[in-house]
């Protein structure tokens, strides 16, 4: 279960002060509804991936005892 800043609080910052975690997940909750999404959602989401894009953080190429391959929000 996500426990973090709400879409609300989210909204009024800049997405590259956001956690990693956040991005994750809101990444992958927009991800889910993207059929229903509309003009104003769909732009939220691609600038969610630029900067995803932009911070190169979610391309792990090793795993170790300490994460993994991907960034987790739970």
């Amino acid at each position: 279960m996500y426990v973090g800043r709400d879409m609300t609080e989210l909204s009024m910052m800049s997405k590259s002060d956001w956690q990693d975690s956040e991005l994750a997940f809101f990444h992958q909750s927009f991800q889910q509804i993207l059929p229903y999404l509309n003009v104003e959602g769909q732009s939220i989401y691609r600038e969610i991936i630029e900067e995803m894009h932009n911070r190169n953080s979610f391309k792990r190429n090793e795993a170790d005892y300490t994460h993994g391959t991907s960034v987790t929000f739970d």
